[in-house]
């Protein structure tokens, strides 16, 4: 059995209750589509990962306009996790595409407007390395201190023959000098692992998860390889270039990595849904209960003392 620090304990820990996330689109695009350093986007993308996520489009550039389209994506959200959540307070999770990459005029009314919202009790932000100026890192510093602000970074592999065939778009330097300026900012960062990647040992992947561990990072996200449609991952696993993992590969790889990294390391994400109508393998992934059933026979949390 392996233990881990799972996120509703820390939640419980810091926050006096298990926040649930609410998904939002905040109208980014990404360097790795619009043309700056790539048109395709990462081998795996099918979407920028925003399948559940509601649409935020104000009607002006105004910040009136930004709350009034927020407010109205929270509704929405709310009533998305409404079986499942009876809390009062939520972690805002931009989580299309790149968070970060925009006009800063726009990302200071939209974020302003989430970490002013009532019911905002963090702001999470996923985007990648190569798109934190400085300028945005001020925004982000002056936005911590108004409500907890957390940073995604997509690292996926440590390996760079492996990033540059998932068209990563960026050397691991980059990951770091982000890492370094973000911790310098005090803004907490959690960094995300795919494991299943063409051509990836289980030695591999557990070398990335080490050096996440000591990355810096405060938490971490494992994720599944999904093979969705209309990908160009879709197309090599078509063509047989790969494999996907079974179930009895994926949790002997997971909870491998998971038994390499630091104690006090948050673990966010043990897998990850993709897509049922874009799935194409692993097909077993899309059964949830039962994934979830069979990493619980490995993986437990690491419950407080005197918790339950």
């Amino acid at each position: 059995m392996v233990y881990y620090r799972d996120l509703p304990s820390y939640l419980i820990e810091t926050f006096g209750e298990k926040l649930y996330k609410l998904s939002f689109d905040g109208g980014f695009s990404c360097p790795n589509r619009d043309g700056a350093i790539g048109t395709r986007g990462c081998i795996f993308c099918a979407g920028g990962s925003g399948d559940f996520a509601e649409p935020v489009r104000p009607a002006a550039q105004t910040q009136e306009a930004y709350e009034a389209a927020l407010n109205a994506a929270v509704e929405r959200a709310k009533r998305r996790v409404a079986k499942k959540s009876s809390c009062e307070r939520y972690i805002f999770y931009f989580q299309s595409f790149t968070g970060t990459y925009g006009d800063i005029n726009k990302l200071r009314l939209l974020y302003t407007a989430a970490v002013s919202h009532p019911v905002c009790a963090v702001l999470s932000v996923a985007t990648r390395p190569d798109c934190l100026p400085e300028e945005v890192l001020s925004l982000l510093s002056e936005l911590n201190r108004v409500k907890p602000v957390w940073i995604e970074l997509g690292l996926q592999t440590l390996k760079e023959e492996t990033a540059a065939y998932i068209r990563r778009g960026y050397p691991l330097s980059i990951f770091e000098d982000a890492m370094a300026r973000l911790k310098t900012a005090g803004i907490p960062v959690i960094v995300h692992q795919i494991l299943g990647l063409p051509g990836e040992s289980k030695e591999d992947m557990m070398e990335t998860s080490r050096y996440i561990g000591k990355s810096g990072a405060s938490g971490i996200k494992l994720q599944l390889l999904h093979v969705l449609s209309g990908t160009d991952l879709a197309t090599d696993y078509e063509n047989g270039l790969f494999k996907t993992l079974s179930l009895e590969q994926y949790i002997d790889i997971l909870s491998a990595c998971v038994s390499v990294l630091p104690d006090d390391m948050v673990i966010h994400r043990l897998t990850g849904d993709g897509s049922k109508d874009k799935l194409l393998a692993p097909l077993w992934s899309a059964d949830k209960k039962r994934v979830l059933g069979a990493i619980q026979q490995v993986l437990l949390p690491k419950r407080p003392a005197g918790k339950v």
